[in-house]
């Protein structure tokens, strides 16, 4: 079936307005973004991301007539310019939804191969991960350093804490790379399910990865704990992040701009010896070993 977007672009003010009346016109789903295509960026302490102006893309049948739409809401909303339609091609959305997902290596051992695909290394360590509820499928930069320093860094048979697991697939990783037992933790609900559904998907022994909220794993402390989250949660639990490593064991931090990297490293100064980092794409890595003493 045929479809076609009416696409159009407004103050910030306006669009939840203009949602909510796109949708009254028959819209079958208003998607936001920003209009000035500005990256999204984890806002600094006591800041609120806001963009100036919302591009709202709503999608219809192609038998709507859009022309009477879009020259009310300019009237109404007072727009700049004119909402404009975008025809869209009939094709099979599964399909190339499908095709934008291809295997990927990290390292010279791990793949992380959709379910749908035939692994290009099929000795290798695979990973089957398909997109879904929960942030992890290695696309992102922070999620292929920490895959880069797992297959490059990590000894067989010991222990793995993922804090903040998101689809699971760092601890998973660990796990099929040789580490004998391993945490999965996240305070949201979904990032659990889908380490759940991922732990299975890819023949992970519920005897050897424990997956749950923060708390679930007590006193246990880990020889490598990673957190790919964000730089401000990693510098507020710099705390507990050091007290779940064992003494000796190693600290892996991700998600951290290059402008945020020296004030995430001080907030553990003194208690982790800090390894050069490692940047892709403006994304750091930080790696270290807990002092004995700290």
């Amino acid at each position: 079936m045929p479809w076609q977007n009416l696409i159009l672009t407004a103050s910030a003010e306006l669009a939840e307005a203009l949602e909510s009346r796109l949708m009254a016109a028959g819209a079958l789903s208003v998607t936001l973004g920003d209009a000035g295509d500005a990256p999204v960026l984890e806002p600094g302490p006591g800041e609120t991301p806001l963009w100036p102006e919302i591009m709202l893309t709503a999608l219809f049948t192609a038998e709507a007539d859009l022309m009477p739409l879009a020259v009310a809401l300019q009237t109404e909303y007072a727009l700049a310019q004119q909402p404009r339609t975008e025809a869209l091609p009939d094709q099979d959305w599964i399909r190339a939804w499908m095709d934008d997902f291809k295997p990927m290596r990290f390292g010279k051992r791990v793949w992380v191969c959709p379910s749908w695909c035939e692994p290009p290394e099929p000795e290798a360590v695979n990973l089957r991960l398909d997109p879904g509820l929960a942030f992890g499928t290695g696309t992102h930069p922070t999620t292929s350093l920490c895959l880069q320093w797992l297959d490059g860094h990590l000894q067989p048979g010991g222990s793995v804490l993922d804090y903040g697991c998101g689809s699971g697939i760092l601890a998973i990783a660990a796990l099929k790379l040789g580490a004998q037992e391993a945490w999965a933790v996240d305070i949201d609900p979904q990032a659990l399910t889908a380490t759940r559904d991922n732990a299975r998907r890819n023949d992970i022994d519920d005897t050897c990865l424990h997956i749950g909220q923060p708390e679930a794993r007590g006193t246990w402390q880990a020889d490598l704990v990673i957190a790919n989250i964000l730089s401000g949660p990693l510098i507020a639990l710099a705390d507990v992040l050091c007290d779940c490593v064992k003494p000796g064991g190693h600290l892996l931090l991700s998600g951290i701009l290059a402008t945020q990297a020296d004030a995430t490293a001080n907030a553990y100064a003194g208690r982790i010896d800090w390894e050069p980092p490692a940047v892709h794409d403006g994304w750091v890595r930080l790696s270290g070993r807990r002092d004995h003493d700290a």
